[in-house]
Order: structure tokens, then C-alpha cells, then sequence
């Protein structure tokens, strides 16, 4: 039961009930989304491999001639819900910067399994890289679910993909990191993790010696994420930097486990300006 509610998100905002604070970040981040798109010009649906939702939004700066840098947005959800198509929120206060943004789709449970859902992420990255030649740089940032999705493919051997991408930076916002927990919850009801899946898809297990050139890695955690969240983004920004990382540890105070992303839509707002300065500095 406490383990059940440390992994309940929802229940630690002081802001609103446990439902209206899913509704009200629902509402957020589509309506963050269609702003976004009324303004920028976008590719919207790209596929990037034949499942139903293997596609990429990809919001393009506002002068897109020459190189630009890209930050690719991995949506949350408990990998069971909220799709790309609310995922593009993050774009208006960067596009007018010169930094394209794409929002990846994947399967959710209980059609997509976990193994399924970290390749999807992986391939998208390299169809983005190989589909457009103009990009100078990558940036990942994920919230919660997506956070653990982005954390995994900095854990990826690109040599069985061909392909290496330019990864510059990852920005990882209240995130799991280690998905054992995960199995004595609800959450796996969905899911329908073994213990073998878990270990094999935890960031926390499967963090790599850095290479020369290892991006720079931001994991930020919200005040009012619940202690587990707080304790899992602690204990992953030390193995990375244990590892020999560039981590920074960020805990953003006055936020939830859902505001701490929605206000990317803000100019002004921390997170917005880390991915503007680390593109800029390209």
C-alpha cells in the first residue's frame, strides 16, 4: 500500500485532487500543443517504422535553412497512456529560437511491452538522424515515463544501429529509473513486467563507463514528486556521474510531478532556458 502510493504521482500535488490534477495537465499540454502548432511549421504523423504509432511530430524552426539542433520530446503516461499528440508543448518558446522539436509516438501497454517500447524510442532517434541530414545536435528530454525512456537510450549500443547520433544533452524530468519498484504496484497491471524485463529495461543497471564525448545530463525532480521519485533521480545522477558523467542535479521547488513539464511552454521558465542555452552554445 505505501508503495503503491509513493508510485502515485497524482497524490502529491498540493495543488489539486489526484484526478483534477491529471485532467488539468491533460488539458495543459493539448492546448500548449495546439498553440504550438497554429504557429510553427510542422511535419505532423512522420513515420518512422510501419506500427500504428511508430510516427514523429517534428516542429521546425522558424528559419529552418542551414543546421539546427533538435530536442526530441518523450512523453510520459506510465507508459500506458497520453500519446505525441499532446507532446508538442514544449515547442513554441524554442522553435522561434532556432531549435526544431520532435515529439515521438510509441505503443503504450498493454498493446506495447516494455522491451518494444525502449527499441521504438531508439529507432526514432536514428530514422530522425539519417531523415534529416540538416540536424546539428540532439537534445532529449522526457517526463516520468519518458524520462526513463530517454535515460535508456543513452544507454544504447548505436552500433547495432548503424548510425550514431549526435546526442549533446538529455534532460530528465521526474523519472524511474529503476523499474523494479514498479513491479509490486498497479502500475504493472498494464505493463505485465517480469522481473527479467525490469532489470534489463532499468537505467539504473544499465548505466555505461562515459565515452570521450558523453553529453551533458540534467536530471531535474519536483518538489512535490513524491519521496521515491526524488530518492530514484537522486540515486540514477550518481550513478552517472560515479560512471564519470556530467550530471547536474536539479530540484525545482513549488512544482509537482506535472507542472514541472507543462511550463515548458513558458519562455521564462528554468528548463525552457536549459534547452535554450544548450542548443545556443552548439
Amino acid at each position: 500500500q505505501a508503495l503503491e502510493e509513493q508510485y502515485s504521482p497524482s497524490r502529491w500535488s498540493p495543488r489539486l485532487g489526484s484526478d483534477t490534477v491529471v485532467q488539468a495537465h491533460l488539458a495543459a499540454t493539448a492546448a500548449g500543443t495546439e498553440r504550438a502548432r497554429a504557429s510553427a511549421q510542422t511535419a505532423l504523423h512522420v513515420p518512422y517504422g510501419d506500427g500504428e504509432r511508430e510516427k514523429l511530430d517534428v516542429y521546425f524552426p522558424t528559419d529552418p535553412s542551414g543546421a539546427f539542433p533538435v530536442l526530441v520530446y518523450i512523453h510520459g503516461g506510465y507508459w500506458q497512456c497520453l500519446s505525441k499528440d499532446e507532446s508538442g508543448f514544449a515547442a513554441l518558446p524554442l522553435v522561434s529560437r532556432g531549435v526544431a522539436v520532435v515529439a515521438v509516438g510509441y505503443d503504450t501497454a498493454p498493446k506495447g511491452h516494455m522491451d518494444a517500447m525502449v527499441l521504438q524510442v531508439r529507432r526514432s532517434i536514428t530514422f530522425l538522424v539519417e531523415q534529416y541530414p540538416g540536424i546539428r545536435g540532439v537534445y532529449l528530454c522526457g517526463h516520468s515515463a519518458g524520462a526513463h525512456l530517454a535515460a535508456m537510450v543513452l544507454s544504447t549500443d548505436w552500433t547495432e544501429y548503424g548510425v550514431v547520433p549526435d546526442i549533446k544533452g538529455a534532460v530528465l524530468v521526474s523519472g524511474v529509473y529503476d523499474l523494479e519498484p514498479i513491479l509490486h504496484t498497479y502500475v504493472n497491471d498494464a505493463l505485465n513486467m517480469s522481473q527479467e524485463v525490469a532489470q534489463r529495461n532499468s537505467p539504473m543497471l544499465r548505466v555505461a563507463p562515459a565515452a570521450p564525448a558523453a553529453c551533458e545530463v540534467l536530471v531535474a525532480v519536483a518538489q512535490h514528486d513524491s519521496p521515491e521519485f526524488r530518492r530514484q533521480s537522486q540515486e540514477y545522477g550518481q550513478a552517472l556521474r560515479a560512471a564519470g558523467w556530467s550530471v547536474s542535479l536539479l530540484d525545482l521547488a513549488s512544482v509537482d510531478h506535472f507542472d514541472i513539464i507543462e511550463k515548458l511552454s513558458e519562455d521564462s521558465y528554468v528548463l525552457t532556458q536549459v534547452g535554450e542555452e544548450s542548443s545556443s552554445s552548439l
